[in-house]
């Protein structure tokens, strides 16, 4: 199984969906499960051997970075701060390269979190091949995901393939969380623009594929969703 030890965990954004639950806080630290949405990341990763964090942080950063500092556990936290331009997900992406290196890392959202039935990053590492893959994408079923309304993302082909929805649905969902190379995100200037332009060279080019979740997906995108992902995590729990 191949070793990833180092992540990039997108947690710049302002959080407006969550309000009010970001008054005070960015939406990486609102708590589900008795414990903030990037502690919920940062566990994971920790689990299958990732050493390094690179986090961005732009609202209420100082409140993040302090928790994070407090952290006892896990992988070393390195900030990609963002304070004074919030550069969306692909920038974001751009301004960390020189904290990535060149080896394979996990991309994560904070905003997603699952039960699963098995190590679903485990399942992302064994399935990696980098001689063949440039991105390999974590996904959920639509009919096994709470807190998403839309018609899917994704379908996938018999070997794993993606591409974009070619209907008007699509069973598959991106789950928040990829494996990728750095140097893909090279050739792109340090300004504000998704992680959705990279995909489209990478999706052009047959080299995303995919990764089902062992398990049930949840994104945490406003209060409501939070207060369904707390309902499902105590009834797990029991």
């Amino acid at each position: 199984m191949t070793a990833i030890k180092t992540a990039m965990v997108m947690a710049a954004g302002y959080g407006t969906r969550m309000r009010p639950l970001t008054d005070d806080r960015s939406k990486a630290m609102v708590e589900v499960g008795g414990k903030p949405l990037i502690d919920h990341m940062l566990d994971r990763l920790a689990e299958v051997g990732v050493t390094r964090a690179i986090v961005n942080v732009h609202a209420h950063a100082d409140h993040l970075e302090a928790h994070l500092k407090a952290r006892k556990q896990g992988p070393e936290i390195i900030i990609s701060d963002e304070r004074d331009d919030l550069l969306e997900t692909g920038g974001g992406l751009v301004k960390a390269l020189p904290l990535l290196g060149k080896a394979p890392i996990f991309i994560c959202n904070i905003d997603a979190i699952w039960v699963e039935f098995a190590p679903a990053l485990a399942a992302m590492l064994a399935t990696w091949d980098a001689r063949k893959m440039d991105e390999l994408f974590l996904l959920a079923r639509r009919d096994a995901a709470l807190g998403y309304d839309g018609q899917g993302d994704f379908d996938m082909s018999q070997d794993f393939r993606l591409t974009r929805r070619a209907g008007k649905t699509a069973r598959y969902i991106y789950a928040g969380v990829e494996i990728f190379k750095p140097e893909l995100a090279k050739g792109f200037a340090l300004e504000k623009f998704s992680r959705n332009v990279i995909w489209n060279d990478t999706l052009r080019r047959l080299s995303v594929f995919g990764v089902e979740l062992p398990g049930y997906w949840m994104h945490v995108g406003d209060p409501r969703a939070r207060d369904a992902a707390e309902a499902v995590l105590q009834q797990a729990n029991r």
